[in-house]
């Protein structure tokens, strides 16, 4: 075939050489030269064709082999006349005429095996081979890239070389020469019956060759008849189209009476191309829609018989390309009465073909809706639409509601007509129908929703080309997903609607957010062999953007109809009860990964109480006392619902929101306790020890630990949830007593009766329970076999709270403040550490000895040698004479006294007292 592609080019070069004139010619005379050469077959091609047929008469003969074997064994056995007695009776077969060969072997037989009679166990049977059974037919390639990269590739690149070669020329003749057009254009349309005539007559012997050259007949005679008419004005309208109409009849006639789709897109394109290549730029749109009309025209009818989707998606390529290029470049408001008809007509066009197409396809039940057209259709239209009423008010609300209830009738028809047979394509135009009723309504508001009506245009995409197993189409669908959330952010500094909610903004968020989400939830829980291995990732990415878009609408809302004051707890609100639904959607529709938003209530209440305590209010103004249970609430309600899910993210979940409600509590009950206590300092700093202490009790009590959250979540809530309160309470010890001097005002102070020491010792023994809580239950094991680091801290801790408890009594009762500079330089204080810790240093070590603790001996030994040392430091600092010979007799008394009542330090293992 390449032969004749080569005497075509060649042609074609040497008819242009000798004469303008002679082009068409040259490639005609080429052509058929190279179709004399190639006529005749080579001796390699004959000998392919002798292998092919030697192993057609080889797999005839095996199939025959079969057959006779197994109408053989199903034919009755006859017997011989009996035999002596003594002789058992054997099988006969009878004389077996030949089976005559069939010309053809039925199709049932040669695809089923005819079971055979069952013989005597005596008699050997022949063994039965299989029946052959004819190999599926492969899935041949796209009708276009055959036509195109087939046998006779050349000839068909010269073909389309060759079209636009009319093409140019007609122009050039238009600007350059002063021939008659009318010899010219009849010179072009005998080339272009020639080649129609040429390739009629080799339909049969060469059907190739022959659709390539009634292809390029037929886009000659279309680019000629509308140069006629447009260019130079030799046609009237009239006629014209008459002649058009009949050009895209004749080629549709041709196409469907030879069945060649490869020629109904070459008449099509040439038909569609013809006014873009002859075109000077000036001229009416009304005779250009006029003209594509026919042309589309003229596909319809080829789809009322032929299910060519390759043809019906070249026409609305064609179509709505060049219309939207027009409607960019030329359209003005004056156009609309002229231009809005054939909008509607294109449009109706190309919602009748995919219904057409899915008809004839219907029976195959999978692949019969040309998802393409079905949303595309609608989505350029509406987007076409959307520009010619944009001097209209209200034009894209009211389209949006028309085109919706136009495919919600369509719906009901299709539905009425072919019940479950089209059930999809059914379901396809309810679901646009709704999606664009439900458009209507932002677009009521204000024009700014074309990406909102991508997003769920996309995700009925993505739906229909799942079902269908369209990989092109799902990512085409996934991709408007994407596309439609940034187109929306290049609009987002436009003005918004007056009304909450209800205003462009927030449904264009709302409707990005749900064409993400639905694509999410489908993708997720799709199972079979047709989904792809990238679809849970691309699931759990939409799920994130549409999380995100759903988020953002809303507080976008909240930002704009509330105040600063009621912002930050309306947002806790909204995205808790946003996540509470998450988990409810990821049980009720199986949606696994949904889960992963309802875990996010914990630290999205952990970002609201940072921005209160940068506000410097208390949690429960201004709505705060309904947004913080409620999401306490849905916390726990999430956690319980996935509570055999993600279990080692769930026990550090449990124990965050322990610390975000003990810091909530405390925080509430520390303003509280200030603000009616009018501003005394200890008032709300005993509320930060109470709250901790009184949920750490709570815990570790019986009917609690019987009792959901904490008997299922023991190791959350006893050690991750309250080792933190336990450190934080060890702090408070530290701050409280350093810093506080205990004033309870109104009340009087009094030594370990006042709030601050009754807060103290409510922490020490909750700590001293929750510690014993923990080791019987063998959590304190994990620190080590001796937890001497806890009785360190706790030791320490009682040791800086008995000193505070010494200073803030000398505070009160002897009038020292309470400063550091004034508690060193007085004597009262220093007289009174050394008598309290020599007390404490001998009550120790007496207590040691008696335990055999020699670790705990060796620190009462310690505490007892500083307040040597503090005594004899302190006294020798004092100048007169007299004070210093009382001290050094004071102090050599008291080491006496304690050297009598001191125990000696205990061994390491204690003697038996035997």
């Amino acid at each position: 075939m390449w032969i004749v592609g080569l005497g075509l080019v060649i042609g074609l070069i040497v008819g242009a050489t000798i004469g303008h004139d002679l082009w068409i010619i040259g490639a005609a005379a080429g052509a058929l030269v190279g179709w004399a050469l190639n006529s005749k077959p080579s001796p390699g091609r004959l000998t392919e064709k002798l292998a092919a047929l030697s192993s057609e008469v080889k797999d005839l003969g095996r199939r025959l082999a079969v057959l006779e074997t197994q109408f053989s064994a199903s034919t009755p056995p006859s017997t011989t006349p009996s035999a002596p007695a003594s002789s058992e009776p054997t099988w006969e077969p009878e004389a077996a005429t030949p089976l005559p060969v069939p010309e053809r072997v039925p199709e049932a037989l040669t695809a089923t095996r005819i079971p055979p009679r069952e013989a005597p166990a005596s008699e050997p049977r022949p063994p039965v081979e299989p029946a052959y059974l004819p190999p599926e037919p492969a899935a041949g390639p796209d009708p276009v890239m055959k036509w195109l990269l087939g046998g006779n590739t050349v000839v068909r690149v010269g073909v389309v070389i060759l079209f636009f070669g009319v093409a140019f020329l007609l122009k050039y003749a238009y600007e350059h020469t002063h021939v008659p057009i009318e010899v010219r254009l009849v010179g072009v349309a005998l080339g272009a019956f020639v080649l129609l005539v040429l390739g009629w007559r080799l339909r049969d012997k060469r059907p190739g060759y022959a659709l390539s050259l009634q292809g390029a007949g037929i886009a000659v005679l279309y680019l000629t008849i509308f140069a006629a008419f447009r260019l130079y004005a030799l046609l009237p309208p009239l006629p014209a189209f008459v002649l058009l109409v009949a050009v895209a009849a004749f080629s549709a006639a041709l196409a469907v009476l030879q069945n060649s789709l490869a020629l109904a897109v070459i008449g099509a394109s040439g038909g569609f191309l013809a006014p873009v290549l002859a075109s000077t730029g000036r001229g009416s749109h009304v005779m250009l829609f006029s003209y594509y009309l026919v042309l589309n025209l003229g596909i319809f009818a080829i789809a009322w018989r032929k299910a060519w989707r390759v043809l019906n998606l070249v026409g609305f390529g064609f179509t709505f390309v060049i219309g939207t290029l027009w409607g960019v470049t030329s359209y003005r408001p004056e156009f609309f009465a002229s231009t809005e008809p054939f909008l509607a007509a294109f449009f109706l066009l190309y919602v009748a073909i995919p219904i057409l197409y899915a008809q004839r396809e219907s029976f195959a039940l999978r692949h019969y809706i040309d998802g393409t057209l079905v949303f595309g259709v609608p989505l350029v239209a509406f987007g076409l639409q959307t520009g010619l009423v944009r001097q209209f008010e209200y034009g894209a609300a009211w389209s949006a509601f028309v085109l919706g209830a136009f495919y919600l009738t369509l719906a009901s028809a299709l539905w009425r007509r072919a019940g479950e047979n089209l059930r999809l394509l059914t379901e396809s135009f309810l679901a646009l129908g709704v999606g664009f009723g439900t458009l209507a309504i932002p677009l009521a508001f204000d024009g700014r929703i074309t990406s909102a009506a991508w997003a769920l245009e996309g995700a009925a995409i993505v739906w229909v080309s799942a079902r269908q197993a369209r990989v092109l189409g799902l990512a085409f669908g996934l991709a408007l997903q994407f596309a439609a959330g940034i187109a929306f952010l290049f609009d987002v500094e436009k003005g918004y609607g007056p009304t909450p909610v209800l205003n462009s903004f927030c449904l264009g968020c709302v409707f990005v957010a749900l064409g993400g989400l639905f694509c999410s939830a489908y993708l997720e829980r799709r199972r079979g062999d047709s989904a792809q291995s990238w679809e849970p990732g691309i699931a759990a990415l939409l799920l994130a953007w549409g999380a995100l878009w759903w988020a953002g609408g809303g507080l976008h809302e909240i930002h704009r109809h509330l105040g600063p004051d009621l912002r930050t707890h309306a947002a806790l609100i909204y995205l808790a009860s946003s996540a509470a639904v998450f988990s409810l959607l990821s049980k009720s529709l199986d949606w696994q990964i949904a889960r992963w938003p309802a875990y996010t209530i914990a630290p999205i209440a952990a970002l609201v109480l940072t921005q209160e305590i940068d506000r410097g209010s208390h949690p429960f103004t201004s709505w705060g006392w309904l947004a913080w249970p409620l999401a306490w609430i849905e916390h726990l309600w999430v956690l319980r619902r996935h509570e055999q899910q993600d279990q080692a993210l769930l026990e550090w979940l449990h124990a965050i929101g322990l610390w975000l409600l003990t810091v909530v509590a405390c925080w509430e009950f520390a303003w509280q306790i200030d603000h009616a206590v009018e501003g005394k300092r200890v008032w709300p700093l005993i509320a930060w020890a109470v709250v901790p202490a009184l949920i750490l009790a709570l815990l570790t009590a019986g009917p609690a630990r019987r009792t959901w959250p904490v008997s299922k979540h023991e190791k959350s809530y006893l050690l991750y949830g309250a080792v933190p309160l336990a450190a934080f309470l060890a702090a408070w010890t530290i701050y409280a007593n350093f810093t506080s001097n205990g004033d309870p005002a109104p009340l009087p102070y009094l030594p370990l009766l006042n709030p601050l020491d009754i807060a103290q010792a409510l922490v020490f023994v909750v700590l001293a329970h929750w510690l014993m809580t923990l080791r019987s239950l063998g959590y304190l094991e994990l620190i080590g076999p001796t937890p001497t680091p806890l009785y360190a801290l706790f030791g320490g801790a009682t040791f800086i709270w008995a000193n505070g408890v010494l200073l803030r009594t000398l505070h009160h009762w002897a009038g020292v403040p309470f400063e550091l500079d004034a508690m060193l330089r007085s004597v009262l204080v220093q007289a009174a550490f050394s008598l309290f810790w020599s007390i404490l240093a001998l009550a120790i070590m007496v207590f040691a000895t008696r335990r055999a603790l020699r670790g705990l001996w060796i620190t009462g030994a310690a505490l007892m040698g500083v307040v040597v040392i503090k005594l004899f430091l302190v006294e020798l600092s004092h100048v007169g004479t007299v004070e210093r010979i009382v001290s050094f007799i004071g102090v050599g008394i008291f080491l006496l006294v304690i050297g009598y009542f001191s125990p000696v330090p205990p061994r390491l293992r204690m003697e038996d007292p035997k």
